[in-house]
């Protein structure tokens, strides 16, 4: 087994996705993740990656279709999640703690590596895409889900992160969600590389202040980023920002919080 070994610097993107509870998202999301796995195309029998799986939606739909799953996630909080959904299920999936940029498996042991709006996050996008390449049989499909830039998520991480007084670090994962430097990034190792875009709902019982508690308690990224702002007139004024931000865009009523958000799905086949 060839293993890259990975760059320093990931201890941060550990410890940003184990802040707090990315799972709590499942039961909000349904729509959303509905439309993401009829993107995926999952085949029955196929021998299915989920890379930063989080807390195992994907992995798990995937688990249910027939498709044999790995899922690998940074967050050893999200992974144990992720197991004991499983387990609840009667489901067999191997679920392990891990890096993307050093993905801990065979060359050539799966035929699809999919991520669900989670190997974005990582600082070496050209390393992500030589693991994933490395992984896959050939001819085999890697299938990404990205945050475009203009999105919702794109522009509450925006707002949030140009706030916070250390950046993260590599390059925007927005950046994927932009066509052109996703197929350059995968042209390196793939061929074929196809792109469509979609539509991810989220939806709440709850307003959109309530909303916005919820996001900075749960999506690690975003509470991180808020948090780090200076405690005072500077992350009042960001919360503000944000208050306003959450109720202008609500798509639901005062009392029931919905939004949609565009991602890129980008599909591409293996040399």
């Amino acid at each position: 087994m060839s293993t890259i070994i990975p760059p320093s610097g990931n201890a941060m993107m550990r410890a940003v996705w184990a802040r707090g509870d990315f799972g709590a998202f499942a039961p909000y999301t349904t729509a959303g993740d509905n439309t993401v796995f009829e993107q995926a195309h999952v085949q029955a029998g196929e021998r299915l990656l989920d890379a930063a799986c989080g807390a195992g939606v994907l992995a798990l739909r995937a688990a249910r279709a027939g498709a044999v799953v790995t899922g690998i996630d940074i967050a050893a909080n999200l992974v144990a999640q992720a197991r004991e959904r499983a387990q609840a299920e009667g489901l067999h999936i191997q679920f392990d703690a891990g890096d993307v940029e050093a993905l801990p498996y065979d060359d050539a042991s799966f035929d699809t590596v999919v991520s669900q709006f989670g190997s974005i996050f990582a600082p070496h996008p050209e390393v992500v895409v030589a693991e994933m390449a490395r992984v896959l049989k050939p001819g085999g499909r890697a299938v990404l889900f990205c945050w475009t830039p203009q999105s919702w998520v794109g522009r509450l991480m925006r707002a949030v992160v140009s706030s916070a007084p250390v950046p993260p670090p590599g390059p925007s994962p927005l950046a994927w969600g932009d066509e052109t430097t996703a197929r350059e990034r995968l042209s390196a190792h793939f061929h074929r590389v196809s792109v469509d875009r979609g539509s991810y709902l989220i939806q709440f019982p709850f307003g959109p202040s309530l909303a916005l508690d919820f996001f900075l308690q749960n999506m690690g990224p975003v509470g991180m980023a808020y948090y780090a702002a200076p405690e005072g007139p500077a992350r009042h004024a960001l919360r503000q920002n944000l208050e306003n931000f959450f109720q202008e865009t609500n798509q639901g009523a005062p009392e029931a919080w919905q939004v949609a958000s565009d991602f890129l799905h980008v599909e591409a086949f293996k040399d």
